[in-house]
């Protein structure tokens, strides 16, 4: 390639420099065989930090008084809530590390960096008299494995041109979240084969998973120049308008996605009292789905919008909570299960959808900056910054939605026995979500220039 060929040794490794993928011959010359080789190892190591940022949720399923173990459903509660708060609050720092360090090089450090709560669940999880406060700090070195998510999604958006974003995003967000469905099949593998009394087994699995992976990243993954962000661009992103709208669309997504994924066995062992094989048994099925359709999102938004596809995909989970109620309502095991698998099947088409809406929103006013006269390289520049820095925000925020998800459960088993007050809270806050797409991003008079009009089927919000 012309320009992107050219490389300059730094400290960790090369760097590719004059990266374009709007550029279509570029793109077909070059562009797309490197972006699709980095695509697949930034799926593989985000998907391995998922697992180990939700590997307490199928933990506190071995934690039984048949070996030991005396933690109430609230303490147990606690133990996957700490991940998930630390992991939230890590993604802004992985995010800008990114453009700092290169993608390539913060792949391989935050990979390194997952033996660490991996070796420690291992010593620790083998011995029951153990305190809750040495299980919980042990959870929160686990959170850095959310941290990855944010990380590998501002790389993996500059790969790509904003055509093929949706799709791109997506699949390296659902190959990421794939990852709680698989620490959970492995829990019950493990529950399966050897009993309930051996979880150091579920984290010995993982160890040599990312070794591995951090060896490809380090000798098959590229820096590019595109991933430096342009200086102050986070607190750009943050005055911006679409910031908080989007963040609170991802609370109700992805928030939802993962508060549903570390939750649901212990809520069927709460409320259904089902026993470690029976919760295993059921629980990954939702986030395997809801993985699998996170893509499908990102590409009915590519045809679609974003804005659509995510308003009626909260109508969807609005009506798919009302069963939820009516499952616990009537004791309903089948219908509760039924119900729960395709909330998470519709959390990953929202949370494609909504992602695709970022690049989206920010590409339409690039071209309502040009036709007012401003430079277009700089318009379209400063957008796939924003992207990155949004990216980056949304997915800290909607991580922050699972924390509040399991509260909700803590909450509501705490006080009332029964989950019925949160599933009506999570209701209430999918309505308010589809009120925020409709008069942001629907009605038809938000349309701010005639120009626009014709620009529809070239740039979908």
């Amino acid at each position: 390639m012309n320009n992107g060929d050219k490389r300059r040794s730094l400290t960790l490794g090369p760097w590719i420099e004059g990266w374009n993928p709007e550029d279509e011959q570029f793109w077909e010359r070059d562009g797309k065989r490197i972006a699709r080789r980095n695509l697949i190892l930034s799926i593989l190591t985000e998907h391995l930090g998922f697992s180990i940022w939700s590997i307490w949720s199928v933990l506190v399923l071995f934690m039984t008084p048949a070996i030991g173990f005396r933690f109430t459903p609230g303490e147990k509660f606690l133990l996957v809530i700490t991940p998930t708060l630390v992991g939230a609050l890590l993604r802004l720092p992985y995010s800008y590390a990114v453009t700092r360090v290169g993608g390539r090089n913060w792949t391989v450090i935050s990979s390194v960096l997952l033996l660490v709560p991996t070796l420690l669940a291992l010593h620790f999880i083998g011995q029951p008299g153990t305190p809750l406060w040495v299980f919980m700090a042990i959870g929160a070195v686990a959170g850095v494995g959310g941290g990855n998510f944010a990380s590998s999604m501002t790389n993996i958006t500059n790969f790509y041109p904003q055509r093929h974003q949706g799709w791109a995003l997506g699949l390296n967000a659902g190959g990421g979240n794939l990852g709680v469905a698989a620490v959970q099949v492995v829990g019950l593998l493990v529950i399966a084969s050897a009993g309930g009394t051996h979880p150091s087994y579920v984290a010995a699995a993982y160890l040599p998973l990312i070794v591995v992976a951090t060896l490809l990243a380090a000798f098959r993954m590229d820096n590019i120049d595109a991933t430096r962000a342009q200086p102050g661009i986070q607190r750009l992103a943050l005055a911006n308008r679409h910031t908080w709208r989007i963040c609170l669309l991802y609370v109700g997504t992805f928030g939802s996605f993962i508060g549903y994924s570390s939750a649901f066995g212990l809520v069927l062992q709460t409320q259904f009292n089902a026993s470690p094989l029976q919760a295993a048994s059921v629980a990954f099925l939702g986030p395997l789905l809801g993985s699998l359709s996170r893509p499908v999102g990102g590409r009915m938004s590519d045809r679609w919008g974003g804005a659509r596809v995510t308003f009626w995909t909260l109508f969807a989970m609005a009506v798919g909570t009302v069963v939820l109620i009516l499952a616990s309502s009537w004791v309903s095991f089948p219908l509760f299960v039924t119900g729960f698998t395709v909330l998470f099947v519709l959390t990953g088409i929202g949370n494609g959808s909504t992602y695709k809406l970022i690049p989206a929103v920010f590409t339409r006013d690039a071209e309502l900056a040009v036709l007012s006269g401003r430079d277009a390289a700089d318009a379209f520049a400063k957008a796939r910054s924003l992207s990155g820095a949004l990216i980056a925000i949304a997915g800290a925020v909607g991580a922050l939605g699972g924390v509040a998800v399991n509260l909700a459960f803590r909450s509501s088993y705490d006080n009332v026995r029964t989950g019925e007050p949160a599933f009506l809270s999570f209701l209430g806050f999918y309505v308010l979500c589809m009120a925020v797409v409709w008069f942001s991003y629907l009605r038809r008079d938000r349309t701010p220039a005639p120009e626009m009009a014709a620009r529809r089927a070239t740039t979908r919000v």
